[in-house]
């Protein structure tokens, strides 16, 4: 594939591309339909995308990373993103890169080493906790209900959270919580550092779920209970924590988006490659018109969705906070990859369902898409909103003076 991104992006995904195929693809084989991999294994392919120069393409050289810029990063995703194993093997997997980058761009020196150096490293793990049971914080999280109270120099933390990807595993917990319940929620949260060794904090388990076979990411549920840590804990500033939640979530929208244009274009691959291969009725499946059209339409959706990924990255390199156009792209994409790993699926028959391949792992594994991160119901009403905020009026009068109405 061409890439026509800014910088190094091209060169860095172009490397990674051939990573995935000589290193994790032979891996990914090893495991399929026997998951989840091992961490030693996760590591030795770690230690294999060091030698090659490209781990943690996201992460500033300062912290061992290769320093690439949001834009450069793109191709790198969706490239890493061709096997699950990619990103875990690069260090540019959900939820640990969007919390080195909420690292890198809110926390104190102090913050980093304690935290960020080790986490990029592949030392440690972390955990987003935002979402939380029904009463609280998920598709609104306007309804928060985990609170944080000051007592001295310490953060007092209560409050029952769900579906903390990787939180059994974390070592540090990027803790949404309210911290002024005087105030509105988006003037009165913050993001508190919580160890996960801290008196009160219990894993209770491990969300049963759909997908993750292959790579075993956990979906914690977690309580808080007078959970104390130091003030200083704190991330970013007081009571800004809607902001910097932003600051995380709007590029990583993105970047899970390339990740699942990765796994969706290897699926179109697969299911290319079984279509002309295999024969029904007296020709080669890929000579019938409908998978032929079929093919064409899901490559032509996921090259719109990549445009439309890389209209809102560059909106925010340009100081923008882009957060339609990221809603925009975020939803179109998820809803794209899905349909173009179920066609690809469904075209390779008995041997799309099996665990010889990997398009039942990708199943499984896409269709959280349209829920995490924003489900696709709470994106149409951020850009509904945004279409009807300031209608046309002069669109209808013109179509009055016409007489339409009349």
């Amino acid at each position: 594939m061409e890439y026509s991104d800014v910088g190094r992006g091209p060169e860095v995904a172009e490397s990674v591309r051939e990573f995935v195929t000589d290193v994790v693809l032979p891996v990914e084989r090893e495991w399929l339909g026997r998951g989840p991999v091992s961490g030693a294994v996760i590591a030795d392919l770690r230690d294999a995308a060091r030698d090659r120069g490209i781990y943690a393409p996201q992460v500033s050289a300062e912290y061992g990373g290769l320093g690439l810029g949001f834009r450069e990063m793109l191709p790198v995703f969706e490239e890493a993103g061709r096997s699950l194993l990619g990103p875990m093997a690069l260090r540019c997997a959900a939820p640990d890169e969007g919390n080195m980058h909420t690292l890198e761009i809110a926390a104190t020196e102090a913050q980093k080493e304690r935290w960020l150096r080790p986490l990029a490293a592949g030392e440690i793990d972390s955990g987003f906790a935002m979402t939380e049971p029904l009463q609280g914080g998920g598709s609104d999280p306007k309804m928060l209900a985990t609170t944080a109270e000051k007592d001295g120099d310490e953060w007092v933390i209560d409050g029952h959270k769900w579906w903390t990807t990787g939180g059994s595993e974390a070592s540090v917990l990027l803790t949404f919580a309210r911290t002024d319940r005087e105030a509105h929620p988006y003037a009165g949260c913050s993001v508190i550092l919580v160890p996960t060794d801290a008196d009160g904090v219990e894993i209770r388990r491990d969300v049963p779920h759909v997908g993750e076979r292959l790579t075993g990411t956990s979906h914690a549920e977690i309580r808080f209970d007078s959970v104390r840590v130091p003030i200083e804990n704190t991330l970013g500033e007081e009571n800004e924590g809607f902001t910097l939640v932003q600051k995380r979530l709007g590029p990583a929208r993105l970047t899970h988006c390339m990740r699942y244009a990765g796994m969706a274009d290897r699926a179109l691959d697969i299911a290319t490659a079984y279509l002309t291969e295999r024969e029904g009725f007296g020709e080669p499946l890929s000579e019938k018109q409908g998978p032929r059209f079929r093919i064409a339409d899901r490559r032509t959706e996921l090259h719109a969705a990549r445009c439309m990924v890389r209209h809102a990255a560059a909106r925010i390199a340009d100081g923008h906070e882009a957060r339609i156009e990221v809603a925009m792209a975020k939803t179109f994409t998820a809803n794209v990859v899905q349909e173009a790993i179920d066609d690809a699926l469904q075209f390779c028959g008995g041997n799309g369902i099996g665990r010889d391949l990997p398009l039942g792992n990708f199943y499984e594994n896409v269709r959280q898409f349209r829920i995490i991160d924003g489900a696709d119901e709470v994106h149409r009403r951020s850009i509904a909103r945004d279409a009807f905020e300031e209608p046309p009026m002069d669109e209808l009068s013109a179509v009055t003076r016409y007489g339409a109405f009349e």
